[in-house]
C-alpha cells in the first residue's frame, strides 16, 4: 500500500490557522458594515441588533455542532464545507442587500465559523509534534490579531465609501476563504483520526478509539480539565468580549476620548500584541510555560484593575490597552488552545474545543445585551466584578494545569506508522 504523502505540518498550521483569521475578520467586519447599511440602505437598529446576536449565537451554535461533526465524520469534510459556507455567506452579506438575506447570510457565517475553529486546530495539533504543537497553535492565534488589525485597516480606507464600503469589507472574508478553500483540499485527513477511526470499527479497546462521547468529558480524568477550561475561557472571554463589543463605547461614554483616537491607540497598541503572540510561540513548548501563563495573568489582570483605580482617565486606557496586550499574548487564548489540544483524546478532541468555546460564546452574548446598561449605571463596579471573573478564570487555568504537563498524544504517537494503509 503506497504511503499517502502527509504535508509540512507549518504549511497545516498556516492553511487551518486561517480559520482564526477569518473568524475575527467576519466579526470586525460584520460591527462596521452593518453600521453602513444602516445608512445605505436602511436597515433598522432594531434589525442591527438582531443580526449582531444572531452572529454571535451562530458562532456558538457552529462551535457546538462543528465540533462533535469532526470527530465523527473526519476533520477534512468538515474544513472544507465550512469554508464553502462562509464564501455563501459573505457574497449574501455583500449583494443582499434586504433583512431577510442579510439575515441568512450571518447565519452562514456565523455557523461555519464557530464550525471551523475547533476542527481546525485540531487538524493542526494532530498534523504537529511534542516539539512545534505550542508553537504552531500560537501561530494560528496571531492570525487571529492579524485578522482585526487588516479588517481595521480596510475600514478605515473604505468606512466613507457607503454601501460599496460595507461590501469591500465582506469582500474581503470572502476572497481569503475562497483561497484558504483552494489550499485546504491539499490538506488530507488527520493522520491520528484515521488511526482512531479503523480502531473504532474493529472495535480495539484503545483509549482513543472509545473515548468519543459527551458523557466522556463529564468523568474520569477528562472531567477536571473540561471544567477548568470551560471556566478559564469562559470568564476571561467576558472581559475580552467587553473591549471588543464596547471598546469605542467605553471611550467616548466613559473615557471621554474619540472614536479616531481609540481606533488610533489600538492600532498602536497591535505590535505588542503581535510581539508577545510571537514570544508565547517561543516558549509554549518549554518548561518555561507556566512561569510566562502567571506573567501573563497578572498582567491580564492589572490591564482590567487599572481603569477603576484610576477612575477611567485617557492614561488608565491606554496602559489598559498595554496590559492586555502582554496579558492576551501570554495567558489567554492561545495557552487555551494548546490545553485544550493536549487534553483529549483523537474522537474528543474537537467535541470539547467545539462545547468549550460554544459555552464561552453563549455566556458572552448574554453579557453584551446589558453591558452598556451595567456600564451606564456604574463602570467602577462593572469592571471591578469583571477583574474578579477574569481572576477566577485565571487561577482555574492555573490550578489544572501548573503541575505535570497533560498531553493525550504521548498515548497516541505510537499508532501513527500504521496510518499509510488507511484510506
Amino acid at each position: 500500500m503506497s504511503k499517502e504523502k502527509i504535508p509540512n505540518p507549518w504549511y497545516v498550521g498556516v492553511v487551518s490557522g486561517m480559520a482564526s483569521y477569518i473568524d475575527s475578520a467576519a466579526i470586525i467586519s460584520n460591527g462596521t458594515a452593518l453600521v453602513i447599511y444602516q445608512k445605505t440602505i436602511g436597515i433598522t437598529a432594531v434589525e442591527i441588533g438582531i443580526l449582531s446576536g444572531l452572529l454571535t449565537l451562530a458562532i456558538a451554535l457552529g462551535a457546538f455542532s462543528g465540533g462533535r461533526l469532526g470527530d465523527r465524520l473526519g476533520r477534512r469534510k468538515v474544513f472544507i464545507f465550512t469554508m464553502l459556507m462562509i464564501v455563501m455567506g459573505t457574497l449574501l452579506l455583500a449583494f443582499g442587500l434586504n433583512f431577510p438575506l442579510l439575515l441568512l447570510g450571518t447565519l452562514l457565517v456565523g455557523l461555519a465559523t464557530g464550525a471551523d475553529l475547533p476542527v481546525s486546530l485540531a487538524t493542526i495539533s494532530e498534523a504537529a509534534n511534542d516539539e512545534n504543537r505550542g508553537k504552531i497553535i500560537g501561530l494560528s492565534n496571531m492570525l487571529w490579531t492579524v485578522g482585526i488589525g487588516v479588517t481595521i485597516a480596510i475600514s478605515s480606507i473604505v468606512g466613507d465609501w457607503g454601501k460599496l464600503g460595507a461590501q469591500i469589507l465582506f469582500l474581503h472574508v470572502c476572497l481569503v476563504s475562497a483561497i484558504v478553500l483552494l489550499l485546504r483540499l491539499s490538506i488530507p485527513e488527520s493522520p491520528l483520526w484515521l488511526v482512531a477511526r479503523d480502531e473504532l470499527k474493529r472495535g480495539v479497546a484503545t483509549v482513543r478509539a472509545q473515548t468519543s462521547s459527551y458523557k466522556d468529558l463529564l468523568r474520569g480524568k477528562y472531567l477536571w480539565p473540561f471544567i477548568a477550561l470551560s471556566v478559564f475561557y469562559t470568564f476571561t472571554n467576558l472581559a475580552a468580549n467587553t473591549g471588543g463589543q464596547f471598546g469605542a463605547y467605553i471611550a467616548v461614554n466613559v473615557v471621554g476620548i474619540s472614536i479616531s483616537t481609540s481606533s488610533l491607540w489600538g492600532l498602536c497598541m497591535m505590535p505588542v500584541g503581535l510581539f508577545f503572540n510571537l514570544f508565547f510561540m517561543r516558549i509554549v513548548d518549554t518548561p518555561k510555560r507556566m512561569t510566562f501563563f502567571v506573567i501573563g495573568a497578572l498582567a491580564m489582570v492589572a490591564g482590567y484593575l487599572i481603569l477603576p483605580v484610576l477612575r477611567f482617565t485617557p492614561a488608565a486606557l491606554l496602559g489598559s490597552m498595554f496590559l492586555l496586550g502582554v496579558g492576551n499574548g501570554l495567558a489567554f487564548e492561545g495557552i487555551m488552545k494548546v490545553w485544550a489540544q493536549e487534553s483529549f483524546p483523537t474522537m474528543l478532541r474537537s467535541t470539547a474545543q467545539g462545547l468549550i468555546v460554544a459555552i464561552a460564546r453563549l455566556t458572552c452574548g448574554v453579557l453584551a445585551f446589558v453591558t452598556p446598561v451595567l456600564l451606564d449605571a456604574g463602570p467602577v463596579i462593572f469592571y471591578l466584578l469583571l477583574v474578579t471573573i477574569v481572576s477566577i478564570g485565571l487561577v482555574a487555568g492555573w490550578l489544572c494545569f501548573h503541575g505535570t504537563q497533560r498531553n493525550e498524544f504521548n498515548a497516541e504517537a505510537e499508532a501513527l506508522d500504521s496510518v499509510s494503509g488507511l484510506k
